[in-house]
């Protein structure tokens, strides 16, 4: 069973909106978009223990917290949800509640004209959908929800009351229902506290009653356990204190001849009293010591978390389980996020995750990124990634890494080598230093450098990342030959392309660079452990021509980002000293994003609770 598509009105900072996803997905988007909100309207509607929570939703789960009666209207909130995929037993249990999907259309059968002519035709399946209702109630003064099957639609008339009712006569969508979708959910801000609690709803607890199914209930031997540790035994300082007690006691109160008639039990005895005080003890290297799972670092508690979650996920059923996981990288080291997503993608049958780390995206295959985008009117959107027919496969993979950053970024430059990729930071350290300009660093604007390993490759990558809907520019010095016609087209996607009338970035430096910021440079080098004897010294009186073609030998003779060109770029200060060329495409790019900042959303609320 997988999450095919989210549907959500009137939730959190989404006032409407669809996500449409496929097997394992990556969501990704801007800081606040909603990516956390779509895991939690998952957990509205699929979490067995989400519903046990008081209240169920609060005032802030309404978009822009309106949830107060609106001519005559109490505004709702609604998630509908539609499964794919159902195995057997999910085909049998829920017989008379499935629809018909296409795969092609992806959406109801019944919904497309003549569709169901052929509803029988390859690309067609059955689904389920189910719905989160929730509202406030005014005469509680409180908040319901619930989570039931939308289909069949209920026909309700106007002499009763059912309308009026949650739901609208819509059949309950039990827990035990909800155990059958096995949806798991790992949240970002997590602390362990009540999920490694005993507590009802929480991880341990949903172990117990699975454990429970087929071993009988454990909180009965427990409690048998309990009840039998002896505290005041006969060497045990605390008898005297009894049979003090005991003699004390019974001179106003009757007591029975029980020899236990006064006796000491670490606990009440009931299971609600063992949820409040068993606890999980943990040792974990370099020491030996068992302590309170609460003790723990942040990161061991992510993966203890973690780690309960596939024992939850053993117990029904590793490739029957919607597993989904906020921000995974959190306090753990890039080996163990790597591990962690690993472990998801081969043994959950569907992986929802959000992250902020390359270490993680770089886990998930392009037509795994699902970008969501909202605009100020709370209407959220989706787009799945798909590379250009031509785009060769290897080349993604090549590149993992820099694709797994510019999936983060709100922007990307494709710049044409190792040596380009290093200067442009360099130069956008001095805008920003540079008092006379209202200059955004491209780091703080959230543009990522995207090195495409050669002029000619520059054009290739603009289409890839304008399809995942962000500004995209690319730069390059003029190619020694034509770029080709395919090339110059994909060229038309970039948001803004410039090609530097300069054959290599050598020749830019050394050509608008000023030639006493040259000479500076030039005097400084031959100190250097990597300098080459063989260049000599530059002639104090040496012409301005002779100081470029030094410097240029110089900056030829160490390239990449370990090379030079940081070095003379270093001894920039201020934008007149700066290759104009490069300065200005960079002080486009950042009017180009203030011209069209992000979207801030009037009805936005946190993400996660």
């Amino acid at each position: 069973m997988k999450v095919r598509r989210v549907s959500l009105h009137n939730f959190r900072g989404v006032q409407h909106g669809t996500v449409m996803l496929e097997g394992h997905s990556l969501l990704v988007g801007r800081n606040s978009v909603g990516k956390s909100t779509i895991c939690e309207a998952l957990d509205l509607v699929l979490g067995p223990e989400r519903l046990f929570r008081r209240p169920v939703i609060d005032e802030y789960d309404f978009y822009a917290a309106r949830y107060q009666e609106v001519d005559a209207v109490l505004p709702e909130v609604r998630v509908e949800v539609v499964l794919t995929e159902l195995s057997p037993e999910a085909r049998r249990r829920f017989n008379g509640r499935v629809r018909r999907w296409s795969t092609t259309t992806a959406d109801f059968v019944d919904t497309t004209p003549g569709a169901l002519e052929v509803a029988d035709e390859e690309g067609i399946e059955w689904c389920l959908p189910v719905v989160f209702l929730g509202r406030f109630d005014p005469a509680e003064d409180d908040f319901v929800g619930g989570t039931f099957f939308a289909h069949p639609q209920v026909v309700t008339d106007d002499l009763t009351d059912e309308p009026a009712q949650l739901g609208g006569g819509l059949k309950p969508f039990t827990r035990e229902d909800k155990w059958l979708c096995g949806f798991l959910y790992l949240r970002a801000n997590r602390t362990g506290s009540r999920a490694l609690s005993f507590q009802r709803g929480s991880l341990i607890d949903t172990i117990v009653r699975l454990e429970s199914r087929t071993e009988g209930s454990l909180w009965e031997k427990a409690l048998r356990d309990v009840g039998a540790v002896t505290i005041a035994d006969d060497d045990s300082g605390f008898a005297k204190i009894r049979t003090e007690v005991r003699r004390r006691v019974g001179r106003f109160l009757t007591l029975t001849d029980d020899p236990d008639a006064v006796d000491l039990q670490v606990s009440e005895l009931t299971r609600e009293h063992l949820r409040e005080v068993l606890r999980l003890f943990v040792a974990t290297q370099p020491g030996a010591h068992g302590v309170p799972f609460t003790r723990l670092s942040t990161g061991s508690l992510n993966l203890l978390v973690f780690a309960l979650l596939t024992y939850i996920a053993e117990l029904k059923g590793d490739d029957t389980v919607i597993f989904a996981m906020e921000e995974p990288e959190i306090a753990l080291p890039p080996h163990a996020q790597r591990r962690l997503v690993d472990f998801v993608l081969k043994r959950m049958g569907q992986a929802i995750v959000t992250s902020h780390s390359p270490y993680v995206i770089e886990k998930f295959t392009p037509e795994q990124l699902v970008v969501l985008s909202r605009n100020t009117d709370g209407a959220l959107t989706s787009t799945n990634v798909v590379l250009p027919a031509d785009f060769k496969r290897k080349k993604y993979g090549d590149n993992r890494r820099q694709f797994a950053e510019a999936v983060l970024a709100r922007a990307v430059l494709v710049v044409e080598g190792a040596t380009e990729a290093a200067a442009f930071p360099l130069i956008a350290d001095v805008l920003d230093q540079d008092a006379t300009l209202d200059y955004q660093h491209i780091d703080l604007a959230g543009v990522s450098l995207f090195d495409a390993g050669g002029d000619a490759a520059v054009p290739l990558f603009a289409p890839v990342f304008a399809a995942m809907g962000k500004p995209v520019y690319g730069i390059h010095d003029t190619p020694t030959s034509p770029l080709s016609a395919d090339a110059t087209a994909k060229a038309t996607d970039f948001t803004l392309y410039e090609v530097i009338p300069h054959a290599g970035v050598e020749k830019l430096l050394v050509q608008e660079v000023p030639v006493e910021v040259l000479r500076r440079f030039a005097a400084q080098i031959p100190a250097r452990a990597d300098f080459d004897p063989a260049w000599g010294a530059l002639d104090p009186a040496a012409t301005d021509d002779d100081v470029r073609k030094y410097v240029f030998t110089a900056l030829k003779g160490r390239k990449g980002t370990e090379g030079y060109v940081p070095l003379l770029l270093a001894q920039c200060s201020g934008v007149a000293e700066l290759p104009a060329s490069m300065a200005g495409f960079l002080q486009r790019i950042d009017t180009d994003l203030r011209d069209d900042p992000p979207p801030a959303d009037p009805g936005a609320q946190p993400d996660a609770p």
